[in-house]
């Protein structure tokens, strides 16, 4: 019985002291861009990594730095760009999607203080199997034309 119970509670230390398992989302290439002169709309970029054998999406986005945070897409019709939001963004098992300027990407409206580039923003990613990343994402000026 005394065996056992050793075994028993060296098996526990064991399975304890595992590493936890690696998230199967990953995120790269993230930047959030300060908001043009008297703007108070801007945009983040970012490309998500579905590392598991099922899909999954993106399903919205918070920011404490922003009142709010949708998801969006550009859209070309008759010639014509448009944005329109997107209730969820797909990510195919073992695949990755990329929000990025005049694709998908993150619309963030009325910053919540003055944003500064080389600064940076938090924001909380949740996804359709219930995980939620939270990034730390680098501000950046705005390219120019």
């Amino acid at each position: 019985m005394v065996r056992f119970i050793a075994l028993l509670i060296s098996a526990t230390v064991s399975l304890t002291a595992l590493p936890a398992l690696a998230t199967e989302l990953t995120v790269t290439d993230g930047q959030v861009r300060v908001p043009m002169p008297g703007r108070t709309v801007t945009a983040g970029y970012f490309t998500i990594h579905n590392h598991a054998a099922t899909a999954v999406s993106l399903v919205s986005a918070q920011s404490n730095a922003f009142e709010r945070a949708e998801l969006h897409q550009h859209t070309h019709k008759d010639g014509v760009m448009r944005m329109e939001q997107v209730d969820q963004i797909d990510i195919a098992a073992n695949s990755s999607a990329t929000l990025q300027p005049g694709g998908l990407h993150l619309m963030l409206f009325n910053p919540q203080q003055p944003l500064m580039a080389g600064e940076s923003v938090t924001l909380d990613l949740s996804f359709s199997n219930g995980e939620v990343l939270s990034l730390s994402m680098p501000l950046t000026e705005m390219p120019r034309r």
